[in-house]
């Protein structure tokens, strides 16, 4: 009943709105993007019977959020994406406010998907200590079309005593033949926490310990974690909330980073300093991981922050807001997070490649753009300090070992992000009609941003010293 309910009031939307959306001009060409109303975290990421599945935060009535159900986005190549009918509603009552966010499991012909089911009850509560459920929900499928019957498996009252009702967003993997799940958790003291379960048949599920919390301002609460290996070091991804500024660091409302150690058999106490945030730019979050058929481990986020009220969207005009990044490879060197985007994303380049090698002098404006839809490489040789503009109002600039972007009227609201970084030696940029993705150095830091300039600007106009070698590509 509910399901038909929603598929009414779905398609009248799609009926009102689709054309608006498709003829916005900011929509984007090569991202996911909700088909209409808002998306936000992804979920459920894995490969299955020759595809690439991406499922995620999905709210088709509203652009600014509403009832959650998950979207799904197929590709064969990590760079074409087809979006399919919603996958999973929220239709029973433990998860009737929300389908909220989870991961997938493939085992021989079957994914499991696990996710949060939220309740909301009606009355005078604080949804932190009342009025609210959290439960662990489990659906398979052998086709990623049909689902089965919806199974909880974890309720509030299974989690440790000094929970708040903030407990969601499981992970699940299999190691040596144990599955583990962790869930993001907040204390009834308000300190962010991971909660790790364990499992021998994927339904019954017993608590194992708490690997990493809270010990210095690192926040209240600890959204979307994900626990997995990297040349064999085990890697704690996972979004906190409330972590104050501090300099260059941590200067969106919530963050989104990483930390090392041995979350599965010690109770891993993370220092602040031991926490690397994964994305410099304005617009990042809930990122979620997958090991694919090649052995890559490989990231995509969602390219918006929860509650960014200083940031807007004029697409929310136009009946949608937000997209998802592109599919990154994790690779790890000397303990950091290096993000590549993934090869396959060379076929959306069309046409020869712009190429050419300039000695800066000062100032040098290369009329090289045909739309904002672009990839760029450029390679700095002897380069101390430079600045670089484009998309109107965007710059880019090195000096003092400061890397800083700055978005002037194009931001709408978004103002500096910069970070502290020893040497720049190369920029790599995948533009997309409202977004920036930008890599410095092969993926050593990374930028994401939504932007939104009036007019194609095709100029790429650069200021400094020594050689600089350019590559652009039109996607």
């Amino acid at each position: 009943m509910l399901r038909a309910k929603f598929d009414k009031q779905i398609k009248e939307c799609m009926s009102e709105n689709l054309e608006l959306v498709n003829n916005d001009k900011w929509r984007n060409k090569y991202h996911i993007m909700p088909p209409v109303g808002w998306i936000n975290d992804p979920n459920g990421l894995c490969e299955f019977n020759g595809g690439y599945h991406c499922f995620y935060q999905y709210s088709p009535l509203n652009p600014l959020g509403g009832e959650k159900f998950w979207g799904h986005a197929v590709s064969k190549d990590l760079a074409n994406w087809e979006q399919r009918d919603i996958a999973l509603y929220p239709d029973i009552k433990e998860d009737i406010n929300g389908v909220y966010s989870g991961s997938a499991l493939v085992k021989d012909d079957t994914v499991y998907f696990f996710y949060t089911g939220n309740v909301k009850y009606p009355g005078d509560h604080d949804y932190i200590l009342t009025g609210r459920e959290q439960n662990v929900i489990l659906v398979t499928s052998k086709d990623c079309v049909n689902f089965s019957e919806k199974k909880v498996l974890l309720r509030n009252s299974d989690f440790p005593n000094n929970m708040s009702l903030h407990v969601r967003d499981p992970k699940v993997w299999e190691e040596d033949g144990i599955y583990y799940m962790v869930l993001g958790a907040r204390t009834k003291d308000d300190k962010g926490c991971i909660l790790l379960y364990k499992s021998n048949d994927l339904y019954n599920w017993e608590f194992h310990s708490i690997p990493a919390r809270n010990i210095n301002n690192m926040g209240y609460m600890w959204e979307c974690p994900d626990i997995f290996k990297l040349d064999d070091k085990y890697i704690l991804m996972f979004s906190p909330q409330g972590m104050e500024a501090d300099g260059y660091k941590y200067n969106n409302v919530y963050q989104s980073g990483y930390a090392i150690g041995n979350f599965i058999n010690d109770n891993t106490q993370l220092k602040l300093g031991e926490f690397i945030e994964i994305d410099r730019g304005f617009d990042f979050y809930a990122p979620q991981t997958f090991e694919d058929s090649k052995g890559r481990r490989i990231v995509i986020g969602w390219m918006g922050v929860p509650d960014a009220v200083e940031h807007k969207n004029p697409t929310i005009d136009k009946f949608w807001q937000h997209q998802l990044t592109i599919p990154r490879e994790l690779i790890l060197k000397n303990d950091k997070i290096y993000q590549i985007p993934v090869a396959e994303l060379e076929v959306l380049r069309k046409g020869v490649a712009y190429k050419n090698e300039i000695s800066l002098n000062d100032k040098s404006i290369l009329d090289i753009f045909e739309s904002n839809t672009f990839e760029l490489k450029i390679d700095f040789i002897n380069s101390k300090e430079f600045q670089i503009s484009l998309r109107e109002d965007c710059t880019l600039s090195y000096k003092n070992k400061v890397f800083k972007l700055e978005l002037g009227k194009s931001g709408y609201g978004r103002d500096m992000r910069a970070v502290e970084i020893d040497a720049v030696n190369s920029i790599r940029i995948f533009s997309d009609n409202s977004s920036l993705e930008i890599f410095l150095n092969d993926g050593e830091e990374v930028f994401s941003t939504r932007i939104y300039n009036d007019y194609i600007d095709r100029t790429l106009t650069l200021i400094g010293e020594g050689i600089v070698k350019i590559e652009k590509w039109n996607l």
